[in-house]
C-alpha cells in the first residue's frame, strides 16, 4: 500500500476544530478516491460513499430539496441499511462530485447542519465546457485540496527509502556537504527510475510490485488515452479537436531549444484566439502545469509573470516520457538522452516544483539570457538551473555578477554531481530538488 502525504492533510482537517465540507481536486488516476476511502475507514465509524460517476442514480438525491434531513432520508432509502448517519460518527464521501453539481452546492448546508464531515472528490471541477456547473460555488463553506500523482518523496517511500536516510539528504543540503557515495548512488538511481516511471498510483504499484518497465509503459498509455478520451467526451465540440491537438503537441514543444510554448507547433497558422482555451481545458484538467516568463528575476515572482510568455510542461514525468517513441524508458534508465534529455530533466524538475504545489516562473530575454527557473527560497530569489550533463551557467553568473540590476544572490544547479558551492552557485544532485520547499 502506498504511504500518501494526502493522509497528513486529511488528518489535519480533521482536527480541525472548524472544519468545512472538503473539496479534493486532482487529475484523474492520482489517488483520490482510494486515499479518501482509506482515511475515512481508519477515522470514522461510519462511511457513506456516493459515487456520481460510477452511478447516475445517485445524483436523484440532490434533485430536490438539500435540506439535510431530506438527504439523509433520500440516501438512506438508496443505500440501505449500510448507510449509518450518526452524528460525530459519519462521513459522507461524494465522489466525482462535477457530475452531481447540486450536491456541490449542497456542501453549504452540511457545514451549516454540522453533524457530518462530508469530502467531496473531483477530476474535471471547474473544467471549461464541461456543462455541469452548480447553481452556486459554496463559497465560504467548504476547503479546496489539490492533490497530485505521487512526488519524488513519496517514490522513494514506495521503494523502502526510510526517513532516517531522507534526514541524510536533507542535512547534506543544510550543512552542504558531499552525500555518502553509496547513498548518492542509491538516490540517482531511483531518480532516474522515478523519471520513467512517475507517481500515477497505479503504474507505481506496478513498478514496485514487478520492476517490469513494459508493463509501467503500457499502464502509462492507458492513463494518456483515459486523458485523451476525456477531451472527446467532455470538451464542448468546438473544443474536443483543439484540445487533442495542444495535448499531443507537449513533446514538440519542449524539444525546441526554445521552449517557449507556441500556438504555431500546434498546427500551423493558429493562434492563442483559436487555441488558448484549449490549453486552459488541460490546465484545469490537472495535466499540464505552466511556467511563466518573468519581466525581472525579482520578488515577488506573480507580481512580475507576464501572461502570455509561458512553457508547459506535464505534470508527472512519467506520462511524458510515456508520449516519446519506444526505447525512451532505456535510454533515460541509461542516462543516455542526447538532445531531448535537457526538456526531460527540466521537465523534471517542473514535476518537483509543481506537486509541491508551487506556482512555476522562468526568465528568458532576447539578449540571450535564460534561467530554467526562478523560486522563492529561504526567504530569496533563487535561480534554479537545470543541467542534462554537466554544463555551464553563463546566464546565472551574469545575473549574479550584477546586484545592482538583479535583486539575486543566489542559485542552485541541479545536475548529474554531488553537493557543492562555487561562490553564490550551490550544486546539488537532481534527486535533491524535492527538498527546495518554499520557506
Amino acid at each position: 500500500m502506498l504511504r500518501r502525504k494526502i493522509q497528513d492533510a486529511l488528518l489535519k482537517w480533521k482536527d480541525s476544530s472548524d472544519r468545512k465540507p472538503l473539496i479534493i481536486k486532482g487529475c484523474r488516476q492520482c489517488g483520490k478516491t482510494f486515499s479518501v476511502l482509506e482515511f475515512a475507514h481508519q477515522h470514522y465509524d461510519h462511511v457513506v460513499y456516493l459515487n456520481f460517476f460510477q452511478d447516475s442514480n445517485y445524483s436523484s438525491v440532490f434533485s430536490g430539496s438539500l435540506e439535510v434531513d431530506h438527504l439523509i432520508m433520500m440516501m438512506s432509502a438508496l443505500l440501505g441499511p449500510d448507510a449509518v448517519f450518526e452524528a460525530g460518527k459519519t462521513i459522507i464521501i461524494l465522489d466525482e462530485i462535477q457530475e452531481c453539481p447540486e450536491a456541490r452546492t449542497a456542501l453549504k448546508f452540511f457545514k451549516l447542519d454540522g453533524r457530518f464531515d462530508v469530502i467531496g472528490t473531483g477530476s474535471l471541477l471547474g473544467v471549461r465546457g464541461y456543462g455541469k456547473e452548480p447553481r452556486s460555488i459554496p463559497v465560504g463553506y467548504e476547503t479546496v485540496l489539490d492533490m497530485y500523482p505521487l512526488d519524488f518523496e513519496e517514490f522513494l517511500w514506495a521503494n523502502g527509502i526510510t526517513e532516517q536516510m531522507i534526514a541524510i539528504l536533507r542535512n547534506c543540503l543544510d550543512t552542504e556537504s558531499p552525500v555518502p557515495e553509496a547513498l548518492h548512488h542509491r538516490f540517482r538511481q531511483l531518480l532516474l527510475q522515478y523519471v520513467v516511471v512517475g507517481g500515477m498510483p497505479a503504474v507505481v504499484q506496478q513498478f514496485v510490485d514487478t520492476k517490469q518497465m513494459g508493463l509501467v509503459l503500457q499502464l502509462q498509455r492507458d492513463i494518456v488515452r483515459s486523458y485523451e478520451d476525456d477531451m472527446i467526451k467532455y470538451a464542448e465540440k468546438k473544443d474536443k479537436g483543439r484540445i487533442a491537438e495542444c495535448f499531443r503537441s507537449i513533446p514538440k514543444q519542449l524539444s525546441k531549444e526554445n521552449k517557449k510554448f507556441q500556438y504555431s507547433v500546434v498546427k500551423k497558422g493558429a493562434t492563442a484566439a483559436q487555441y488558448g482555451g484549449s490549453l486552459q481545458w488541460i490546465e484545469d484538467a490537472g495535466i499540464i502545469s505552466r511556467c511563466y516568463n518573468l519581466t525581472l528575476p525579482e520578488l515577488p515572482l506573480d507580481g512580475n509573470a507576464i501572461d502570455g510568455v509561458f512553457k508547459v510542461y506535464m505534470k508527472d514525468t512519467g506520462l511524458l516520457i510515456s508520449m516519446l517513441e519506444d526505447g525512451t524508458q532505456y535510454d533515460v534508465l541509461q542516462g543516455n538522452l542526447f538532445g531531448y534529455k535537457g526538456a526531460i530533466f527540466e521537465n523534471l524538475a517542473a514535476d518537483l516544483f509543481s506537486k509541491m504545489g508551487r506556482k512555476l516562473y522562468y526568465y528568458h530575454k532576447d539578449s540571450g539570457l535564460e534561467i530554467d527557473f526562478v523560486i522563492r527560497w529561504r526567504g530569496k530569489c533563487t535561480l534554479v538551473e537545470v543541467k542534462a550533463t554537466t554544463g555551464n551557467t553563463k546566464s546565472a553568473k551574469t545575473i549574479l555578477n550584477h546586484p545592482e540590476k538583479y535583486h539575486v544572490d543566489g542559485c542552485v544547479k541541479l545536475g548529474d554531481y554531488n553537493v557543492g558551492r562555487n561562490g553564490k552557485i550551490l550544486t546539488l544532485p537532481w534527486y535533491m530538488g524535492f527538498l527546495l520547499y518554499e520557506s
